[in-house]
């Protein structure tokens, strides 16, 4: 063989790796999305004491509730019997006004407030779940990015108490 068909072959095989290296972290990358994404804690408390700290902890940051959606009583109403599910939707207003007041921040309204989910699954354990915010925001970029990771280092801070 000469050294100008070992050079072709050598360079065929190189993009032949380049590609399945692609395509093989495209993969990967794919089905480990969801759990990066979302986050989960299993709390050291019942579900009704994880509750009750929570919303102490959130009055004590000086956030605001603005809602809480229980799952599990909205599903009865419709025939349905689930294991306990409340969602909080949290806001602190020096970051919400942040986003909310800039015209090309509002995208990310439908984002907004804040939610947590406290729920019980089968294992009898309380389980904390959010949307991973730090790594949501990145894409945004400028002030999206920056009241976001804020927004969820607070949040963050808040659970770490209650999570102990």
């Amino acid at each position: 063989m000469t050294d100008k068909q070992n050079k072709k072959i050598l360079s065929g095989s190189s993009i032949s790796a380049f590609i399945v290296g692609v395509i093989l972290t495209g993969i990967i990358g794919f089905y480990s999305l969801p759990s990066l994404m979302m986050l989960e804690d299993a709390s050291p408390h019942d579900f009704d004491t994880t509750i009750e700290l929570f919303e102490q902890k959130v009055e004590d940051a000086g956030w605001s509730v603005v809602t809480v959606h229980d799952m599990q009583a909205i599903l009865k109403s419709h025939g349905h019997d689930v294991m306990p599910v409340k969602i909080y939707e949290l806001c602190s207003s020096q970051y919400s006004a942040k986003i909310l007041k800039l015209d090309d921040a509002r995208i990310v309204s439908p984002m907004m407030p804040c939610r947590i989910a406290f729920y019980e699954k089968s294992d009898g354990v309380t389980y904390v779940g959010r949307m991973n915010s730090n790594l949501m925001a990145i894409p945004f970029g400028g002030v999206i990015n920056q009241v976001m990771q804020k927004a969820a280092t607070d949040t963050e801070v808040i659970l770490a108490d209650l999570l102990k």
